[in-house]
């Protein structure tokens, strides 16, 4: 009934991960390639984590 209450974890899942690439986008410009590889490696982390929570519904 109030389902539209409740917060959506892919939601803010999402989010964090445009976050993420966001940050690893600026690594990259800045030429700090080690923080690049580790913003990206944590970045797949949390798509992993999207997808398996799309896979559910």
């Amino acid at each position: 009934m109030f389902s539209f209450l409740k917060p959506d974890p892919v939601k803010k899942l999402r989010k964090s991960y445009d976050l993420i690439l966001e940050q690893a986008m600026q690594a990259q410009r800045k030429g700090d390639i080690k923080t690049y590889s580790l913003l990206t490696a944590e970045s797949e982390q949390v798509w992993a984590k999207i997808a398996a929570l799309e896979a559910v519904k």
